[in-house]
């Protein structure tokens, strides 16, 4: 069995203390520059590597933060994610990343697990209503630094990091006014906090605008989040648009992968995109840029989203006493081929 190298063995062959040396890997208490240098050269030439789950014990800190997501298929949640990484990464963290279908029962489950784990952190993206609205995070994030991507609910006391879904929602559905659309559609899945909100500012637009009830039309599918969504999105426009003489002439799509669905809709039609019938997407993933004919999309900027939520949390670590935050981050229209 290969020897792993012990602190006091690091100490003897820099001629200093155990606790110089644990000063150095923790960089908590000021040590001379030639007296780091010394140990930093033992640590190198002993391949030393400090047992993580000790460091932990002693500091109460796990270094290891927690993420939630309904799934990765979805490639938004994967670009949070990733946003998230790039800002936990130089901070010598490490995080355990939970997928839960978007099934609340599931939410809580994880949930349970990454508390169990003593995570530092945790980070929660698009969360599930039901949970929201219950007080369930309001009672974790008493216990242990919190975020909330996406998903807030008035009257919970929470840290959240929130695109401002309703403008991006209203900049789209303007884009279609101004091309002359009037027979508005609306693609949503079943179960989403950002869904609805989109659906009431859509509701809410076509109402302000006289366009109601005539004018609105919201189309539903199961699922919304993994590759199964462009099937159920392409065969739930299919069936709205009949025979080619439909009842809206835009539609509004609340994820990409819908978007990438109906497109294929309107295609087996026969109808020309952005001109017979408009579609806008939601997010700007690759999926949008890469498809056979590049969708209009409303950009998230998902990677700074997570980015931004990582920010938040190490604020609440470094001084959990601190007020409750709501950071809404802007979005931008990115008008291609549909």
């Amino acid at each position: 069995m290969e020897h792993r190298s012990t602190i006091q063995e690091v100490a003897k062959r820099a001629g200093v203390s155990n606790s110089t040396v644990s000063r150095v890997l923790n960089k908590n208490y000021p040590v001379k520059e030639e007296t780091r240098k010394r140990v930093e050269e033992a640590i190198e030439a002993l391949q030393f590597k400090p047992n993580l789950l000790a460091r932990s014990l002693i500091q109460d800190k796990s270094h290891t933060i927690g993420i939630l997501t309904p799934s990765i298929e979805n490639l938004f949640f994967s670009q949070v994610v990733k946003g998230i990484d790039r800002h936990t990464r130089p901070q010598d963290y490490i995080t355990f990343l939970c997928t839960t279908d978007g099934d609340p029962g599931n939410e809580r489950r994880m949930l349970d697990t990454l508390l169990n784990r003593s995570v530092d952190g945790i980070i929660v993206i698009d969360p599930q209503t039901e949970n929201v609205k219950s007080g369930l995070y309001e009672k974790v994030g008493r216990r242990i630094p919190l975020v909330l991507v996406n998903g807030w609910y008035k009257g919970v006391d929470c840290n959240y990091v929130l695109n401002d879904e309703v403008a991006g929602a209203v900049e789209a559905l303007g884009h279609f006014l101004r091309e002359g659309h009037r027979r508005i559609a609306f693609l949503r899945g079943n179960r989403s906090h950002s869904y609805d909100v989109k659906e009431e500012a859509y509701r809410e637009f076509l109402a302000e605008e006289g366009l109601e009830p005539k004018g609105g039309q919201v189309l539903r599918i199961a699922d919304g989040n993994g590759q199964e969504t462009v099937e159920q999105a392409r065969r739930a426009v299919r069936e709205a648009l009949g025979d080619r003489q439909g009842t809206f002439d835009a539609l509004l799509c609340c994820n990409d992968w819908m978007a990438l669905g109906a497109l294929r809709a309107v295609r087996e039609l026969k109808l020309v995109p952005g001109r017979e019938i408009s579609i806008m997407g939601f997010d700007n993933t690759l999926i949008s840029e890469i498809a056979d004919i590049p969708i209009s999309t409303v950009d998230h900027h998902m990677t700074r989203l997570g980015q931004t939520a990582a920010q938040r949390l190490f604020e609440v670590i470094g001084e959990p006493k601190q007020k409750t935050r709501k950071i809404i981050m802007q979005t931008d229209l990115v008008i291609r081929s549909t």
